[in-house]
C-alpha cells in the first residue's frame, strides 16, 4: 500500500515509526507502520468492559508493546499516535467532546493521555474522517480535492473533504449527518448521544430494528434477530420482507445524499462502514439518485480500503503529526 505524500523524513529520523489506533463501540484496532506509511503489524481487541478513556488507553499501552516486541524494535523507535474516536472531536485540543451512544465519552482529554502514557506527540480526531483521509491517499478518491466519505455501520457519520482538506466545522460537529432530517424520518428532537432520526432508520442497527419491526415467520426463512448486512443477503435472493427493507434504507440514503450534493457540490461520495460496502445498498442509493439526475449528478463508489480505512487514515495523521515535531533539529 503507497500513503501519498505521507512519510517521516528518513534523515531526521531514521528509525521512525508511528501507530494509528481506531477506536471504536465494541472494538479497538492498533497498526505499527514506518515512516512510509507501509503497516508492519495489527493488533484488536474488545473493549467490552472498558468504556472509560482511561482503561482503553491501558489496552492501547498493550496494543503497542506488543506490537513493539513482534517487530523487534525498541520503544524509542515511536515517533507519534494518531487515533481515531466515534464522535465530536475538537483536533486543536485533543478533546473527544462526545461519542456515540456505543462509548458515552464526553470532554475526555484523549490526546493528553495518550501523550502521557507513550511520550511522543499524538493527534485525535473523528474516526470517519480518518477514514475519508485514508480514502483520500491510499483509496479510491486519491487526486479527489471534493468528496465525502459516508460511512454506515452501527450508526452513520460523513466525512467531508473540501479542497484536499477535512471539512470540521465552527464546533467540529460537520459530518455529524446522523442526526439528518430528511422524508420518512423521525422528526423528534434527540439528546446528543443518541441515535439521530437518519441513522435510526439506515444504519445498521436503525436497519435491525426496522427488521424486527415488519418480521413475520411467514414472510421470510431469515431469522428476527438478524443484522443489517444478512438482510440485504437475503435482499438478495428475492426476499420480498428483506426486500423491502433495504429499499427503505436505500431511498432514506439517497435523500441525505441528494441534499449533501445540492449544498456542497460534491462530485464523489464513497459508500464505507460494515453495511456502506454492501453492493446490495449502493445499488438501491444509485436507483434512487437515478431518478433526479437532472439535478445532481453524484458518482457513488464502494470503500477501496474497507474496514481498514479508519487505520489508514490514522497512520496518514500519525506521520503528519510526527513530521511537524521533528521538522527540524531541536524542535
Amino acid at each position: 500500500m503507497t500513503i501519498n505524500s505521507y512519510e517521516i523524513d528518513a534523515q531526521e529520523s531514521p528509525a521512525a515509526h508511528v501507530i494509528g489506533a481506531d477506536i471504536g463501540g465494541t472494538n479497538l484496532r492498533l497498526a505499527l507502520a514506518d515512516g512510509a506509511g507501509a503497516m508492519l503489524g495489527r493488533w484488536s481487541t474488545s473493549t467490552v468492559g472498558a468504556r472509560n478513556a482511561e482503561a482503553v488507553v491501558r489496552l492501547m499501552r498493550e496494543g503497542v508493546d506488543r506490537l513493539l516486541l513482534e517487530a523487534s524494535l525498541p520503544q524509542n523507535a515511536l515517533r507519534a499516535i494518531a487515533c481515531g474516536a466515534p464522535g465530536i472531536t475538537n483536533v486543536d485540543s485533543g478533546t473527544v467532546i462526545a461519542t456515540s451512544y456505543l462509548m458515552g465519552w464526553q470532554d475526555v482529554p484523549l490526546r493528553a493521555l495518550l501523550e502521557a502514557e507513550f511520550k511522543v506527540p499524538a493527534a485525535v480526531d473523528n474516526d470517519v474522517n480518518l477514514a475519508a483521509i485514508g480514502e483520500h491517499n491510499a483509496g479510491v478518491a486519491q487526486g479527489q480535492g471534493n468528496f465525502v466519505f459516508l460511512a454506515i455501520g452501527t450508526g452513520i457519520g460523513a466525512g467531508i473533504v473540501v479542497n484536499g482538506k477535512i471539512h470540521h466545522g465552527s464546533v467540529w460537529t460537520a459530518g455529524e449527518i446522523g442526526y439528518m432530517l430528511v422524508p420518512g424520518t423521525s422528526e423528534a428532537p434527540v439528546k446528543r448521544g443518541e441515535p439521530g432520526a437518519l441513522e435510526a432508520i439506515a444504519g445498521g442497527e436503525g436497519i435491525r430494528n426496522q427488521w424486527q419491526k415488519r418480521w413475520r415467520a411467514d414472510l421470510t426463512t431469515l431469522g428476527k434477530d438478524a443484522i443489517a448486512t444478512e438482510i440485504f443477503d437475503q435482499a438478495l435472493k428475492s426476499d420480498v420482507l428483506a426486500q423491502e427493507v433495504l429499499q427503505v434504507a436505500g431511498r432514506i440514503l439517497a435523500y441525505a445524499i441528494y441534499n449533501i450534493s445540492l449544498i456542497l457540490n460534491s462530485p464523489l461520495f464513497v459508500l464505507g462502514g460494515s453495511v456502506g460496502i454492501h453492493p446490495a445498498l449502493g445499488d438501491a442509493i444509485r436507483q434512487v439518485l437515478e431518478q433526479r439526475r437532472d439535478c445532481v449528478q453524484p458518482t457513488l463508489v464502494r470503500s477501496a480500503l474497507g474496514v481498514d480505512a479508519q487505520l489508514v487514515g490514522a497512520i496518514c495523521l500519525a506521520i503528519e503529526t510526527a513530521n511537524k515535531k521533528y521538522a527540524s533539529p531541536g524542535s
